[in-house]
């Protein structure tokens, strides 16, 4: 069984990714496969798949079998700073670019130096930063903030996103070159739910990690408990999956966790991105049913005529929803964070205002040097 996992992990309190990925499902020894043939390229790679399926894992994977082994491994979300610093942190400044800067600071690019820079969630990348990305990838350079000397940079990109890039391109959200600058290889990390021939393995895998470091004896896994794993659908994917495991084993008794022993989420699947109109009759009609409503806007109003149907599009989605932040963005095709900022700008979340600033992140960029 091939295990890959994060080299910290064990040091963390609580797991707030992916932490471990096997390859035992026939499909996910396909992918395997084939993470074996990019890895020693120099390619860039784009790598698909809901949150908590593993591509910060297969990222790794791809630089460890590179020749770039040696060199630094730097990990960085994009949806986790505001748009005034994400900027900076890329790509770096000078002393005195901007208020607060006392020092100069390199940003991830030339931390990455040599090495491999994997950039999470790049889909929430704001499109004036998307050029200046496609820039550096295209000179192999970065210009800091407040410099005019470029800096030459050496980094292969590895690029992460949950949402379908090829909406986000059709929608304008997302920059076609800088898409097939990024897709030289994609690889597409199947959910769970679809990768039945792992659960089971990653399941003792996450007993045995967790029962070491709670200092538990050799625990087994009933086979109903077996069963109903087998039979959930795993919204939230491995990271479920390893939190189920830890919080059955915390109250199993007499060192066997069964059915009962599992608390398991009530989420629904994720609706999977996509094209927002199929070419049904039904769909058909609702598509011209818009249109028509969208003329109507367009003769009452030439102003803020998109603004308003964003809006509204927002709103209706957020209600649909039953107000789940991440339910709306697999509805609508776009990542949680973005979904959140906007919704904040409308009012709609607590401590948003209209026409407000970004909404922070909920989980803060990490950089590991391997």
């Amino acid at each position: 069984m091939s295990v890959f996992a994060l080299p910290t992990w064990r040091a963390q309190l609580t797991s707030i990714r992916a932490s471990a990925q096997v390859f035992e499902d026939p499909g996910s020894a396909a992918l395997l496969e084939r993470v074996k043939m990019v890895g020693p390229t120099d390619a860039n790679v784009l790598v698909i798949g809901e949150t908590g399926t593993g591509k910060e894992l297969i990222a790794r994977h791809i630089h460890a079998l590179s020749g770039r082994r040696d060199a630094p491994f730097m990990a960085v979300n994009c949806g986790a700073f505001s748009e005034s610093l994400i900027e900076s942190e890329l790509f770096g400044h000078e002393k005195g670019a901007f208020t607060g800067a006392f020092t100069a600071k390199a940003g991830w690019f030339e931390a990455a130096d040599g090495g491999t820079l994997f950039l999470d969630e790049i889909g929430d990348l704001p499109l004036n930063l998307q050029v200046k990305l496609l820039r550096v990838l295209q000179e192999r350079e970065v210009v800091r903030l407040g410099a005019r000397k470029p800096v030459p940079i050496d980094v292969r990109i590895v690029a992460a996103t949950n949402v379908g890039l090829e909406a986000a391109v059709s929608a304008g959200r997302f920059r076609e070159d800088l898409f097939y600058r990024l897709r030289v290889v994609h690889l597409t990390i199947p959910p769970l739910r679809d990768r039945p021939g792992d659960i089971i393995p990653l399941a003792r895998y996450f007993i045995e990690e967790y029962r070491h470091r709670m200092g538990f004896e050799a625990t087994e896994l009933h086979e109903g408990a077996a069963q109903r794993l087998l039979a959930h659908r795993w919204p939230g994917n491995i990271r479920e999956l390893e939190n189920s495991i830890h919080h059955a084993l915390i109250i199993s008794r007499g060192h066997v966790i069964r059915a009962e022993d599992l608390q398991l989420s009530s989420l629904p699947q994720p609706e999977p991105s996509g094209p927002a109109w199929s070419a049904t009759a039904a769909d058909g009609a609702a598509e011209a049913a818009l249109e028509r409503a969208l003329v109507g806007l367009f003769e009452q109003d030439g102003g803020r005529v998109y603004e308003r149907v964003e809006e509204a599009l927002l709103r209706a989605a957020y209600r649909h929803c039953h107000r789940n932040q991440v339910q709306t963005a697999h509805l609508l095709g776009l990542s949680r964070n973005i979904v959140r900022a906007r919704l904040a700008k409308i009012g709609l979340l607590p401590g948003g205002r209209r026409g407000g600033g970004h909404a922070a992140g909920t989980e803060p960029a990490r950089a590991v040097q391997t």
